[in-house]
C-alpha cells in the first residue's frame, strides 16, 4: 500500500513549482486555477526568488495557500502519470492538501478556505502573541508533565503542539510559558530545546480567536467522502466521513498534531510506501524516524522528482 503525504508550513522555499508550472501543463492549469480564485497573483509569490521572496512566503496568509497550491500541483502531475495512493494524510495545513487530492473538498473551495484558515490564525497570533518551540529527545508524557507544570507555574499556557516523530515534539503557547517548559524540558532530560520562527502559537489554545471564524467557513464548505481513507492529525485515525472531517479540521486549530501516531496507524494498516506530495522534504524524513530506517519513502515536489517517480 502507498500513502500521500501532504506537507505543511515551514516547508515553503522561495522558486516553489515554478518547475512544475514549466514542465507539466497539468501543474500549470492548477496554478493558474489559483491565481483566478484569489483574486492575485500567488504564482508570482511563489516562483519569486529576489531577495524578499523568502519573506514574503513566511507571511500565513501566503505560505499556507502557496503550499496547498503547490500539493495540488505536483499531485495533478503525479494523477496525470496514473500514479494514485491508497492512504493519505496531511501535516496540519497539509491535511487540507490531502484531502483536495482526494476529492474531500474541490480544489477552489479548499483554497480559500485555507487562505481563510491563515488570514484567522494571523489575526489570532495579533490578538494573543505566542511561540512554539521543538523539543528534541523528550518521551511524550514526560513532556506533557513539563507543559502541565509550566503553566501551572506562571502565568501563560503551553502545551504539546505537534508530536512530529518518537524524538522530536513541539511546544506551543505564550512566550513566558514556552521558554519556561523549554527550561524544565531540559532540566528533566531534553537533548535539546529549538526555539521556532513562527507567527503564532499553533495548534494551542492561543487559536482559540479563529474558532469562530473557520466554524463559519466549515458550515459552508461542500464536502464528500474522499475516495481513499485520510488519517485526520485531531485522532490519528482514517476516516471517509464528510462531517467527521469537517469537525476535526475545527478541532485541529487547538488540538495537537498527532503526526508520530497517524504514522503508526498508517504502518499497522498495512501502508510500505511513504510519497511526499509538494514542498520540501520533512515528512519522509519523519516517517523512517516514526517507523523504521528500512522504511520506504519518496518524494514529489519537483518536476525531476515525479518524473523520476513514473519511470
Amino acid at each position: 500500500m502507498t500513502a500521500f503525504l501532504f506537507p505543511g508550513q515551514g516547508s515553503q522555499f522561495a522558486g516553489m513549482a515554478a518547475d512544475l508550472a514549466e514542465r507539466f501543463p497539468e501543474s500549470r492549469e492548477v496554478i493558474e486555477r489559483a491565481d483566478a480564485a484569489l483574486g492575485f497573483s500567488l504564482s508570482e509569490a511563489m516562483f519569486d526568488t529576489g531577495e524578499t521572496a523568502a519573506e514574503t512566503l513566511k507571511r500565513t496568509e501566503i505560505t499556507q495557500p502557496a503550499l496547498y497550491v503547490h500539493s495540488l500541483a505536483a499531485h495533478a502531475a503525479l494523477a496525470a502519470r496514473g500514479l494514485s495512493c491508497d492512504m493519505a494524510a496531511g501535516h496540519s495545513l497539509g491535511e487540507w492538501s490531502a484531502l483536495a487530492a482526494v476529492g474531500a473538498v474541490g480544489f477552489e473551495d479548499g483554497l480559500l478556505a485555507v487562505r481563510r484558515r491563515a488570514e484567522l490564525m494571523g489575526q489570532a497570533g495579533d490578538v494573543r502573541p505566542g511561540t512554539m518551540a521543538a523539543v528534541l529527545g523528550m518521551d511524550a508524557a514526560d513532556l506533557e508533565r513539563v507543559c502541565a507544570e509550566a503553566s501551572g507555574a506562571g502565568e501563560g499556557d503551553v502545551v504539546a503542539a505537534n508530536y512530529n516523530d518518537p524524538g522530536q515534539i513541539v511546544i506551543s503557547g505564550d512566550r513566558e510559558a514556552v521558554e519556561r517548559a523549554g527550561a524544565m524540558a531540559q532540566e528533566a532530560g531534553a537533548r535539546r530545546v529549538i526555539p521556532l520562527p513562527v507567527s503564532g502559537a499553533f495548534h494551542s489554545p492561543l487559536m482559540e480567536f479563529a474558532r469562530e471564524g473557520l466554524a463559519a467557513t466549515l458550515e459552508t464548505l461542500d464536502l464528500s467522502a474522499p475516495s481513499v481513507p485520510v488519517v485526520l492529525n485531531v485522532t490519528a485515525e482514517p476516516t471517509t466521513d464528510p462531517e467527521v472531517i469537517r469537525q476535526r479540521l475545527l478541532e485541529q486549530l487547538t488540538a495537537p498534531v498527532r503526526w508520530a501516531q497517524t504514522m503508526e496507524a498508517m504502518g499497522a494498516a498495512g501502508v510500505t510506501r511513504f510519497v511526499e506530495v509538494g514542498a520540501g522534504k520533512v515528512l519522509a524524513g519523519l516517517a523512517k524516524r516514526s517507523l523504521g530506517r528500512q522504511t520506504e519513502t519518496a518524494t514529489a515536489g519537483t518536476a525531476d522528482e515525479i518524473e523520476a517517480l513514473a519511470v
